[in-house]
């Protein structure tokens, strides 16, 4: 299937591990300029020496790095202000801050709140708004969690962040899709990054998750990644407001 992403602009938060790190590689092997924002700029270094042909990012902006912290306000705005035209975007960043109910603190409700939904608004307003301006059509993915929709042990902060990121997409897709630009949700399990085999290596953990999901397996990255340029593509372009499932069946249970 071709997905003609050659020669569009995507913007990825969280580019530096993970999710985000290989749909950067993929958005770029597909053809189009990325804007990589991480709040780790050693992650943007390798990542942009990675990338086939960049010698560095000023001499051929395939990959164009942004260091900044999603959580501020303030210095997102300076850094992604002025980021130009945008035809894509992947919200990406998240934390998960996990504590029992009863222990759940203001800074992990503010810091969760403040990355994973608050960081989403300032990020997607930018990038629509140019949009608007240049009266282009445009395509937004957030990365959420079947965490949205499943209560989870020591997980309340963080499932709450993703239902509220479901339902922002919902809105989001409402008032922008006269604009023609269109907002989804993606949903994933566990998926197999660096950070979730180490999350779940206890085989009886895992076995507890596992035995929620008819495939009786975890996705791989490539999983998401694909879900994320089909969504990005014209290939979907009737398809906005939806929160995607790339679980294994576990929401169906």
């Amino acid at each position: 299937m071709e997905l003609s992403l050659a020669g569009r602009r995507a913007l990825v938060t969280g580019a530096g591990k993970g999710i985000g790190r290989s749909t950067v590689q993929a958005l770029h092997a597909a053809g189009a300029q990325v804007v990589a924002v991480s709040r780790t700029q050693a992650d943007l270094d390798s990542l942009v020496r990675e990338q086939p042909g960049i010698l560095s990012p000023k001499k051929c902006p395939g990959v164009e790095p942004v260091c900044v912290d999603l959580g501020d306000w303030e210095a997102t705005e300076r850094a992604l202000g002025g980021v130009g035209p945008v035809d894509l975007l992947v919200n990406n960043a998240a934390v998960a801050l996990l504590q029992p109910f009863l222990e759940v603190t203001k800074e992990a409700c503010d810091t969760s709140f403040d990355v994973n939904l608050r960081a989403v608004i300032q990020v997607s307003q930018i990038v629509a708004r140019g949009l608007i301006a240049r009266g282009a059509p445009g395509s937004i993915v957030n990365v959420s969690s079947q965490a949205s929709q499943r209560a989870l042990t020591n997980h309340s902060v963080y499932c709450s962040t993703k239902g509220a990121l479901d339902m922002l997409t919902k809105v989001m897709a409402l008032e922008l899709g006269p604009h023609q630009i269109r907002v989804n949700a993606l949903n994933p399990t566990v998926v197999m990054t660096p950070m979730g085999q180490a999350n779940w290596s206890d085989p009886q953990k895992a076995k507890t998750m596992l035995d929620r999901i008819p495939l009786g397996k975890f996705a791989e990255v490539e999983n998401v990644v694909d879900t994320i340029l089909f969504l990005l593509s014209d290939r979907s372009s009737m398809t906005t407001g939806s929160t995607v499932p790339v679980d294994g069946g576990f929401l169906a249970t």
